[in-house]
């Protein structure tokens, strides 16, 4: 399952948690059909809600939704993001390390 760093969350939480938005806001995450089984391919959007068949990541307080192709894509990543000094926000993704033993 997609796991986001603490950074990560602030940003969603930024992003989602607006006087505009209501309760229960997350990003949306879905992979175009366009161009399927890439990076390139995903395409993030606040969300009231989640699709019927998203999965729903939800960690320190932010929300993530993640339709079906993305959900299998991001199975494996670890979401990081920053704002840079103008505001902008990156999202970066990263391989999780496989679990010790």
């Amino acid at each position: 399952m997609l796991v986001l760093t603490e950074a990560a969350a602030e940003v969603v939480k930024s992003v989602t948690d607006t006087p505009q938005a209501p309760d229960g806001t997350g990003l949306r995450i879905t992979q175009a059909a366009e161009e399927p089984g890439g990076a390139n391919a995903l395409q993030l959007a606040a969300a009231a809600e989640p699709g019927a068949n998203d999965q729903v990541v939800e960690i320190a307080g932010a929300r993530v939704f993640l339709d079906q192709g993305a959900a299998a894509y991001l199975e494996d990543k670890v979401l990081d993001a920053e704002v840079d000094t103008q505001g902008k926000v990156r999202f970066t993704l990263g391989v999780q390390s496989p679990p010790r033993d």
